[in-house]
């Protein structure tokens, strides 16, 4: 054991903690004691050469040398072994993506959070995949570790909010952040190469704003920036939570830059002088050539003020590209945070009073001492954010979790959901609403009738056994399930079932529809016909008695018709469920009626249109297979109806369901008959 302030320490109760930065790698030792976290020892080392680019690990040997070198050094002083660390992952390393999609949804329905949920969960996947497509290494694998969304649709509508809503058409523009696996495993491969277990992976961004923005303010919308050298790191907060993550590709290395060109310096003596620009008024140095310089810092600044002014305004864009408005206040910590006049600058182009941008150091920090030298300023913030977070939440790295059979882990620096899940998988977010049927739209004799789809079911989602959802939280080992979504049935409907309601009348035994010979955008169709978007349909209804009995070839003066049992005449108007039996008049009471008035002068024959032999129409037809040769002498057309004649079938007595085919579909007694067709008639 080591001791630290008079105090024994042991290795199992502190917490080792390194920020591998562009410049040099933080190590930092502490303990949590009495609702306070102690820093024991730091350690800082620069990189004696580029082996780090905007954050990311180039060289892992060369990173891995000083990493080392910053373990070494402090085992050395605490006298005991460090083997585990926490670490973090670049901010700056972070990629970003925007997309918009879109979806149809069932107007009738309300909009809920569920809906929503599934919308954005597509967003987030069209971006993952569109990122991967982009990059350079086809082989590349991204994390999603947060999203915002930027704007909402409700019928191509700009909308604060869908939630309450109906409407046939929804979507969303969409800013996702993900993490190259590659930037995690080159960590892992430096902390392997030192003899140190990885206990806990966060986010820089996360880190820095764990400690300099405490949970209670981020129900503000509030934006931490974090500048370093290379490229500058935003996390925007609101509603208690980080909304977004943002990179802007500009930082103190712009500064640099316009030092060594203005001035006629080396990069590396640009950089020292940059770093006293904030800590001392006048400043001796010398260019390449050899002239002195002896120049304040106002006269420095006022040299390069147009580079910090452009580095204020890049900064700004980002932040508005990604908020959408101007926060409510601005936190800027990292080494480029301390140019002198930045704060100015960006205050200006973000429309904030200054006081709103402010540089936040290690002196902001809740609950925190030192027992070594105390570290101070910006640039330390994120070091001791990485052990704050590993102290307090000491989960693993990473969760592994099992999606329908599927095993799968996910990068834990947040809180993680059901829906963190599916992104991770891939689950096609389609699959989690189920859609309506679609509808039908058609016009009968001139009236629009519309018909909706059959409502779709949603998917279920179980979470160990119990019934869950997109936001319901998940941890370590939990086993999710999800059965898919269902879409409804669209409409299909025939001619015949579309007039199943049609007035019915029986006549002598058989059913009968009411209604003439139907027509389709103006041409006859078969009673099979499936009903498609936009048919107009017509049809005259048959209302009196004369009209129903010339369907069946009857002339009412050579018959009596009884209606329910009473007889009636040719303008009888037809009802729903009428009973009609026909009697067919004997031939002497034929010739009488043919014969009743004194003027008349035509022959019975020629009265009731007898046809002659060569009228005669023969047509040969199957009927349940066997050949039926109809004979009759006609001059209209035969009718399915007509085939009861040449058939020994009982229709009296009712067995079952009376089936009527013709050439293999349903079939109606009206239906005309050609030769050679196929008919099938029996009971089911």
């Amino acid at each position: 054991m080591a001791e630290a302030g008079g105090q024994r320490i042991s290795p199992h109760e502190v917490m080792f903690s390194l920020d591998i930065g562009t410049r040099n790698v933080v190590g930092v030792v502490g303990r949590w004691e009495e609702d306070q976290f102690t820093v024991i020892d730091v350690e800082v080392i620069e990189h004696p050469s580029r082996s780090m680019y905007d954050g990311q690990i180039h060289d892992i040997d060369k990173v891995a040398a000083v990493a080392e070198c910053v373990k070494n050094n402090l085992e050395g002083r605490l006298g005991f072994s460090l083997r585990q660390v926490a670490i973090a992952a670049a901010g700056r390393a972070l990629k970003t993506y925007q997309v918009h999609v879109s979806r149809e949804l069932d107007i009738t329905k309300t909009i809920d959070k569920r809906v929503i949920d599934s919308l954005e969960i597509e967003g987030i996947q069209k971006a993952q995949q569109a990122l991967e497509h982009e990059s350079a290494d086809k082989d590349t694998k991204y994390y999603c570790v947060g999203y915002t969304v930027i704007t909402y649709y409700l019928n191509d509508g700009i909308m604060t909010t869908l939630k309450g809503h109906r409407g046939d058409k929804i979507g969303a523009d969409i800013l996702a952040t993900f993490l190259p696996h590659v930037v995690v495993d080159s960590l892992y491969g430096v902390m392997e190469r030192i003899g140190l277990d990885v206990m806990n992976l966060t986010l820089e961004p996360i880190a820095a704003i764990h400690v300099a923005i405490p949970p209670k303010l981020r129900l503000l919308n509030l934006v931490l920036i974090d500048i370093g050298a290379g490229t500058s790191d935003i996390a925007i907060t609101q509603d208690g939570t980080v909304v977004a993550y943002a990179m802007a590709s500009v930082a103190g290395d712009e500064i640099t830059e316009a030092i060594a060109k203005t001035f006629l310096l080396d990069f590396d003596s640009a950089e020292k002088l940059k770093i006293t620009l904030n800590k001392k008024e006048k400043h001796h140095f010398s260019d390449i050539v050899g002239i002195p310089y002896e120049m304040t810092t106002s006269e420095i600044i006022e040299r390069i003020s147009d580079v910090i002014e452009g580095l204020a305004a890049e900064i700004a864009e980002k932040i508005i590209n990604y908020n959408g408005k101007a926060p409510s206040a601005v936190f800027c910590i990292g080494g480029g945070s301390q140019i002198p006049t930045f704060t100015q600058h960006l205050a200006n182009k973000l429309g904030l009073q200054k006081e709103r941008v402010v540089v936040r150091g290690t002196e902001i920090i809740e609950n925190i001492v030192f027992q070594c030298e105390k570290l101070e300023g910006p640039e330390f913030i994120t070091p001791i954010g990485i052990g704050l977070i590993a102290l307090k939440d000491r989960e693993q790295d990473f969760i592994h979790i099992h999606v329908n059979e599927t095993a799968i882990k996910l990068l834990n620096t947040k809180q993680m959901y059901v829906s963190d899940a599916l992104i991770r998988i891939g689950y096609n977010a389609r699959k989690l609403i189920g859609r309506r049927g679609k509808g039908l739209n058609y016009f009968v004799n001139g009236v629009q009738k519309v018909i909706a789809g059959e409502p779709g079911e949603a998917a279920k989602i179980f979470i160990n056994g119990a019934l869950g959802s997109l936001d319901t939280k998940i941890k370590n080992r939990d086993n999710i399930v999800i059965e898919p979504a269902f879409d409804g049935k669209d409409v299909r409907i025939s001619l015949n079932e579309l007039f199943m309601e049609a007035k019915t009348v029986q006549f002598n035994g058989l059913d009968f529809k009411l209604m003439g010979e139907p027509l389709i955008n103006g041409k006859p169709a078969a009673l099979n016909y499936i009903i498609q978007e936009g048919d107009q349909i017509t049809y005259r209804e048959i209302q009196h008695m004369d009209e129903l009995l010339l369907r069946f070839q009857k002339k009412m003066e050579l018959c009596r018709v009884f209606v329910n049992g009473e007889e009636v005449q040719s303008d009888y108007l037809l009802k729903d469920k009428d009973q009609i039996r026909i009697e067919e008049i004997e031939a002497e009471q034929e010739k009488d009626i043919i014969h009743c008035g004194a003027d008349t002068e035509y022959k019975m024959e020629n009265t009731i249109d007898q046809p002659k032999d060569d009228e005669n129409h023969e047509i040969l037809i199957y009927v349940n297979n066997e050949p039926i040769l109809l004979n009759a002498a006609k001059k209209t057309p035969y009718i399915f109806v007509d085939v009861f004649n040449y058939i020994d079938f009982d229709r009296t007595k009712v067995q079952g369901i009376l089936i009527l085919k013709l050439n293999d579909q349903r079939a109606n007694y009206t239906d005309l008959i050609q030769a050679g067709d196929r008919i099938e008639i029996y009971w089911e």
